[in-house]
């Protein structure tokens, strides 16, 4: 379809590429959908990777032109480090519930203790699916409808097999030591946030944040959403991403007349 959109998406820690069929079943099908493992999770859990350039380098790639990317999470930060590397191969990117450092600093409020990611490594040497579980747990908490979003992450986990415990290692090291608060200032590609206000580990005052201090003009704080906001609030998450694609389609008609 000569009017059509890619769109790649990249999902979060400990997951695989599977918790985004739901969402992209709704998509139109002038969107082609592109759906990524990162190495060392689902069909990739045999792939090594130890760093973020490590996942950039897996998803350049995947896009020789211009397209949208799609971040959950760490795979928020996936994007935002290849947006910031090879510009050239990003149309537009949307972020979701991600966050340029996940770790609280000084003058830095807007993300979690250190000590959550480094209670999660700890415990993952000791028992990797239960540390998963809890994990699940925290990413719907306050939610209404807690069991019908965690069976569905648990779900797309099963449907691919689980990630490595390299990989898992791997990703929480990430987390930890990871800020893109400068790269954000340097990023030349259309960014699209969609945070959750009842994200127990991407605070919703990040939104704030991110319009004032970095000049994020296009930030959206879903009220009832969690840390999955494609899973809890899949019409409003939906909605933004079509809009998106949308415009990104409406800019290839007026550049090819």
């Amino acid at each position: 379809m000569p009017d059509s959109v890619t769109c790649v998406f990249v999902h979060g820690w400990a997951m695989n590429s599977a918790v985004w069929e739901e969402c992209v079943e709704q998509l139109p099908d002038w969107i082609n959908v592109v759906l990524v493992d990162l190495p060392g999770h689902g069909s990739m859990a045999d792939v090594p990777a130890a760093s973020l350039d490590d996942y950039v380098q897996a998803l350049m790639p995947l896009a020789h032109h211009p397209v949208l990317w799609v971040g959950w999470s760490l795979g928020g930060l996936a994007v935002l480090r290849l947006a910031e590397l090879y510009p050239q191969r990003v149309a537009a990117a949307m972020l979701v519930a991600s966050n340029p450092c996940f770790v609280s600093q000084q003058n830095w409020s807007c993300a979690v203790d250190e000590s959550v990611f480094r209670q999660f490594a700890s415990e993952l040497n000791k028992n990797q699916s239960k540390t998963i579980r809890r994990f699940l747990a925290l990413q719907v908490k306050g939610l209404a409808d807690v069991m019908v979003v965690v069976r569905k992450l648990q779900s797309s986990i099963e449907s691919r097999g689980s990630a490595s415990t390299q990989a898992l290692k791997a990703g929480l090291d990430i987390l930890l030591n990871t800020d893109l608060r400068q790269s954000l200032k340097n990023i030349d590609s259309p960014l699209h946030w969609v945070l959750g206000a009842k994200d127990a580990l991407v605070p919703g005052s990040l939104a704030e944040v991110l319009q004032k201090d970095f000049a994020q003009k296009n930030v959206s704080l879903l009220p009832q959403a969690s840390h999955a906001p494609f899973i809890s609030e899949p019409e409003l998450f939906t909605a933004q991403l079509v809009t998106l694609a949308q415009s990104i389609r409406g800019n290839k008609v007026a550049s090819d007349k």
